[in-house]
C-alpha cells in the first residue's frame, strides 16, 4: 500500500471501536429535535449526518479536519516558489487529519501521476457532445463513464468482507481524483479553447498541471490550487456532499455517487451561485457607465436594489455569522495579484458598503460576503470568462472532500441512509390542526 493508504488504514482501525462503542452504550441518546418549520424547510439545522472531514463554524468558517481556512494554508506544504498549498496535501489533511510533511505530499503525487490518464473511451464520450452542450453535462456523464473502472463494484461482486469496503473504495477515489482536472480541462479545451491541447505535464502537481492543460500562466497554478481547497468540502449536509453520500450508502461506487453529486452542484442554488454573482456585477458595472463608481454612488444603488425587493448576491450565508474565510483568502490574493482589477473594484467597494446597509436593514443575519463573492471575478481576471464552466471547477474542489466522506462511510460501515417521511395531514395532526 502507499503511505498514504498505510496511514488511513491505520486511522480506521483506530476510529472503529469509537463508532462501536458510541452505537453500543449511547444509541438511544438524543441529539436534536425536528420543528415543523424544519420538516418543511429542508431539513435545515438537523443534526443527523455524521462527517469528521469537515465542520461548519458559524463564527471561524469551514474547518477541515478541525483546522481553520488560514491554518490549512499557513500549514500544508507549497510547491517551491508557490503561495498556495499542493492540493495532495489537502487531499492528505482530509483522510487522515494530519498535516502532511513534503515527503508524504511527493508520495501521494507520484500515486496520483500514475493514475491520471483517461481511458480512450472518456474522450469520445466528452466529443460526441456538440459544442453547444453545457460542461456540467458534459462533466457528469464523462464521470458516469468510467463506471466500468470501477474496483469497488467488481471485488463486491466476487465477495468481500464489510470491513474492507473501504479499500477499493480508496482506490476508486483516487483514481477519480487523479482524473477530474484532465476531464474538467479536455472539456474546457473543447468548448472554449480549441487551439490548446491540453497535455499533461507529468512533473507538476494536481493545480500546476491543471494549469498547463488550460494553457495558463503563473499564477494561475496558485488560483488553481487556491479554488480546489477552498471549495473541497462545506460539512455533510449540503447539496453535493449529501447526495454523494446518499447515493454511496446504497452501496453504489464513487462513480455513480460522484455524477451525481455534480448534478447537484449545477443548480442555481448551490454551485452556480459564483457565476450569477459575476453577471450581477458586471451588470452593474454597465449601469455605472463602465466606471468605477464613489462610495456613496455605490450606497445608493445598494439601497435602491433592496428597496426594490432585489437581495445582493455574494452576501449572507444561512450558518456564518462573519465574512467568510474562503472570500477572505481570495481577497488577499487580489490585493497582492490585480488589485486594479476593474471587477475586483467593484468587489473591494462593495465589501465596504454592503454589510452595514444590510446590518441597520436588519436584511441578514449575517451581512458579510461570502465565497462567491470573490471567485468568478478572479477565473474572469485570468481568462476564464466563460461562466458555465466555473460550477466545473467547484465540482473537481468538491469531489475531494466527498470522495474523502465517502471512503470513510465505508471503513465505518454506516449503513443506508433511510429518514421517515410522513403526510402533510399527518402533520396537522401531531400540531392540532386535525383530530
Amino acid at each position: 500500500m502507499s503511505g498514504l493508504k498505510d496511514k488511513l488504514f491505520e486511522k480506521i482501525e483506530a476510529h472503529r471501536p469509537r463508532v462501536k462503542r458510541l452505537l453500543k452504550d449511547y444509541g438511544d441518546h438524543v441529539i436534536s429535535e425536528v420543528t415543523v418549520q424544519q420538516a418543511i424547510g429542508g431539513m435545515r439545522g438537523i443534526k443527523s449526518l455524521i462527517t469528521d472531514i469537515s465542520y461548519l463554524d458559524p463564527y471561524e468558517g469551514i474547518r477541515y479536519r478541525g483546522f481553520t481556512l488560514p491554518e490549512v494554508f499557513k500549514k500544508l506544504p507549497k510547491p517551491q516558489g508557490s503561495e498556495m498549498p499542493y492540493v495532495e496535501g489537502l487531499y492528505y489533511l482530509l483522510l487522515t487529519g494530519d498535516i502532511p510533511t513534503e515527503s508524504e505530499v511527493a508520495d501521494v503525487i507520484y500515486d496520483s501521476i500514475n493514475r491520471r490518464q483517461l481511458p480512450k473511451y472518456v474522450y469520445e464520450v466528452i466529443d460526441a457532445f456538440p459544442n453547444h452542450s453545457h460542461p456540467m453535462v458534459i462533466l457528469s456523464a464523462a464521470v458516469m463513464s468510467m463506471q466500468r473502472e470501477s474496483m469497488f463494484n467488481l471485488k463486491y461482486q466476487r465477495g468481500m468482507s464489510k470491513l474492507d469496503y473501504w479499500d477499493p473504495t480508496y482506490e476508486d477515489a483516487m483514481n477519480l481524483v487523479s482524473k477530474l482536472p484532465v476531464i474538467g480541462a479536455y472539456i474546457y479545451n473543447k468548448l472554449y479553447n480549441k487551439e490548446k491541447s491540453g497535455y499533461q505535464d507529468p512533473t507538476l502537481d494536481f493545480g500546476g498541471n491543471f494549469a498547463y492543460m488550460l494553457g495558463k500562466d503563473k499564477p494561475y497554478d496558485d488560483v488553481a490550487r487556491m479554488y480546489f481547497i477552498v471549495h473541497a468540502d462545506h460539512e455533510g449536509g449540503n447539496v453535493s456532499a449529501h447526495t454523494g453520500h446518499l447515493i454511496a450508502s446504497s452501496l453504489s461506487d464513487v462513480y455513480y455517487a460522484t455524477s451525481g453529486m455534480i448534478n447537484g452542484l449545477a443548480g442555481p442554488l448551490h454551485g452556480l451561485a459564483n457565476q450569477e454573482v459575476l453577471r450581477w456585477i458586471q451588470e452593474l458595472r454597465t449601469k455605472m457607465g463602465d466606471r468605477v463608481p464613489t462610495h456613496e454612488e455605490m450606497k445608493e444603488f445598494v439601497l435602491k436594489t433592496l428597496n426594490s425587493g432585489q437581495v445582493i448576491p455574494g452576501f449572507g450565508h444561512a450558518v456564518l455569522r462573519k465574512t467568510d474565510p474562503r472570500y477572505q483568502i481570495q481577497r488577499e490574493f487580489c490585493l497582492k495579484h490585480m488589485p486594479e482589477d476593474p471587477l475586483f473594484e467593484y468587489v473591494n467597494i462593495l465589501f465596504d458598503v454592503v454589510p452595514d446597509i444590510l446590518l441597520e436593514q436588519g436584511k441578514a443575519k449575517n451581512p458579510w460576503p461570502n465565497v462567491d463573492a470573490h471567485s468568478g471575478v478572479i477565473q474572469w481576471h485570468y481568462g476564464l470568462t466563460q461562466y458555465d464552466f466555473y460550477t466545473v471547477l467547484f465540482s473537481i474542489g468538491r469531489a475531494l472532500g466527498v470522495l474523502s466522506n465517502i471512503i470513510w462511510d465505508r471503513a465505518l460501515g454506516y449503513p443506508l441512509e433511510r429518514p421517515k417521511s410522513i403526510t402533510t395531514d399527518m402533520l396537522e395532526q401531531l400540531v392540532g390542526l386535525k383530530k
